[in-house]
């Protein structure tokens, strides 16, 4: 059995914070760089090719690709056949407040809903946390989420009759409302099934894929088709202002849920799309 550095995860998290910030991934920033090349709507090209400068001056310069630098969400995949000697939860927030203070990334936490006071170092994360059985390695998934976006998302209790066709309709209507708040193009989460509460975990859960990929489940891989072409033909467009790109990739996951739910949950990422992994 393997003892877990906590100091380790500490450095981790910070690196991995700062770099979700200033460095797009290269699966993203391709495929702004196609859709900039098909956009049809003169201003929505316009729009891309700033976004294309914008990540790669981030980039290069090692500065935050966006001012809102996000709520630091963290995916934790723990083995079982890992032994932690103290409070691992601990030392993910000292991560995300060292590397917050190191990267000079804006803090954006308050330390209670109802009385905003700013507690100057980005914490608390959120954390959700999966045991492997046999596994002796630690998954550390840093996904910062900006509030533009993620105010955005949205949750709905369907009735199993409302169907396939009522997730459509859902969907098209929250990115129509949502017009350039979560600054488009967006890559669009989907969760269905589970409950109120892991719906839209599998929603944020779905962001993380590839933007190339496709669901291995061959019904939730159409919905993903189905719904990129309607939400592309809503003109929404780059940053709400007209034309084919609103979104760069729809991600539906799902899971099996109560025979009379059909619980629906949306989060929507914006372009910066900001998530960094580490296996220790």
């Amino acid at each position: 059995m393997k003892t877990l550095d906590l100091k380790l995860v500490t450095n981790e998290v910070a690196r991995l914070c700062i770099e979700a910030n200033y460095y797009i991934g290269n699966d993203v920033l391709n495929k702004i760089k196609e859709c900039h090349k098909t956009e049809t709507s003169e201003l929505g090209k316009v729009i891309l090719g700033q976004i294309i400068e914008n990540d790669e001056i981030a980039s290069n310069d090692n500065v935050p690709m966006c001012q809102d630098t996000g709520l630091v969400v963290v995916f934790l995949e723990v083995g079982t056949e890992v032994k932690i000697d103290g409070d691992i939860y601990q030392a993910i927030n000292d991560g995300v407040a060292k590397g917050y203070e190191e990267g000079y990334l804006r803090k954006s936490v308050i330390k209670h809903p109802l009385d905003r006071v700013n507690t100057k170092n980005n914490t608390p994360a959120v954390i959700h946390t999966k045991l492997v059985p046999g596994s002796d390695k630690v998954k550390i998934i840093v996904a910062p989420k900006g509030g533009g976006s993620e105010n955005m998302s949205t949750l709905r209790m369907f009735k199993p009759a409302d169907g396939v066709q009522g997730i459509k309709d859902f969907v098209i209507e929250s990115v129509k409302k949502a017009g350039g708040n979560p600054c488009p193009p967006i890559i669009v989460g989907v969760g269905i099934g589970g409950n109120f509460e892991r719906c839209a975990q599998l929603a944020k859960e779905a962001l993380l894929r590839d933007i190339n990929d496709s669901n291995a489940d061959p019904i939730a891989a159409n919905l993903e088709k189905e719904l990129l072409e309607l939400i592309n033909n809503t003109n929404v467009g780059p940053q709400g202002l007209g034309g084919k790109t609103t979104a760069l990739a729809v991600k539906v996951e799902t899971q099996g849920c109560h025979f009379a739910s059909l619980p629906v949950a949306i989060n929507l990422n914006c372009h910066a799309a900001r998530h960094k992994e580490v296996t220790l």
